[in-house]
């Protein structure tokens, strides 16, 4: 499954109203860690078909970042049933982002 772009407008229904596990990438697109995990992020979406897997420019929704406490990027979000779950910061390795997912 490839990774889903979600702006404000598709937030709410893409995310919080997902009947699976959603992980949340917010980035950016001036930004290097981001740029290092986009294949990390793009793996796990391919190999986890019970997870659904977003990117949330925080340049284009600013308003979902802020309302999120995204202060820098990447920043990786786990919603489960609409509700906040685990959350982690910066460039990562694969099995720490798979250990947000579980």
């Amino acid at each position: 499954m490839a990774v889903i772009k979600v702006k404000s407008e598709n937030f709410e229904a893409e995310v919080l109203k997902s009947d699976k596990k959603v992980l949340v990438d917010f980035s950016a697109t001036w930004c290097g860690p981001c740029k290092m995990m986009a294949p990390v992020v793009s793996e796990i979406s391919d190999e986890h078909d019970d997870v659904k897997v977003c990117n949330v420019d925080i340049d284009e929704s600013p308003e979902v970042a802020a309302k999120y406490g995204v202060m820098a990027v990447p920043t990786f979000i786990v919603f489960e049933n609409g509700a906040e779950g685990n959350k982690d910061i910066g460039a990562i390795g694969k099995e720490k982002l798979e250990a947000l997912i579980k």
